[in-house]
């Protein structure tokens, strides 16, 4: 398999996390609209709901982050980056990425199973009357979503490869074609 094909097969992986969180969003939006319309008008209140939007918000967010890794969505520095031509902005990726971005995801996905692994030994649930169960569940996100952005950062590693061997002239991502 070419890197241009292992690279637009990771870059999928990372948009169809971004689907799932747009679909998230949307539950998001229908969790609170019930929430608020419960709390306002019927003056009762959930804390299984209000709970679940923290879940669902936090999964959001953590899903979110590969997307807009693979979408250059996240923050950087731009004063040169921005100024190099394509192949070294590849270097720069590549060096970022092997150092800094691998190192880290790998790090926290290692460390969350550890934590994950102590909520489910403990059956560990919401602390609040009403609260939801299985708090396991949402802290799973956290190497989960680890182990996607490595996933997603093994895709820049190879986008930078393919910008330095020239085979991105525009410096865009490879597209995914199904």
């Amino acid at each position: 398999m070419s890197l241009l094909k292992l690279e637009q097969l990771i870059n999928g992986f990372s948009d169809l996390l971004g689907k799932i969180a747009g679909v998230l969003l949307v539950l998001l939006l229908f969790n609170v609209f019930y929430d608020v319309i419960m709390r306002y008008l019927f003056n009762d209140v959930s804390i299984g709901m209000q709970e679940l939007e923290w879940h669902l918000y936090s999964t959001i967010f953590l899903l979110g982050v590969s997307y807009a890794l693979r979408h250059d969505g996240h923050v950087r520095v731009d004063l040169i980056y921005e100024r190099l031509g394509v192949k070294r902005q590849g270097w720069v990726d590549l060096i970022g990425s092997l150092i800094f971005l691998l190192p880290f995801t790998l790090l926290v996905f290692y460390y969350g199973l550890g934590f994950v692994a102590e909520s489910w030994d403990m059956s560990e649930r919401s602390g609040d009357p009403g609260g939801l169960l299985y708090r396991w569940a949402i802290k799973s996100m956290i190497p989960i979503a680890f182990l996607s952005m490595a996933i997603s950062g093994v895709g820049l590693i190879l986008n930078s490869i393919n910008k330095i061997r020239g085979l991105h002239k525009d410096g865009h991502h490879a597209e995914v074609r199904f």
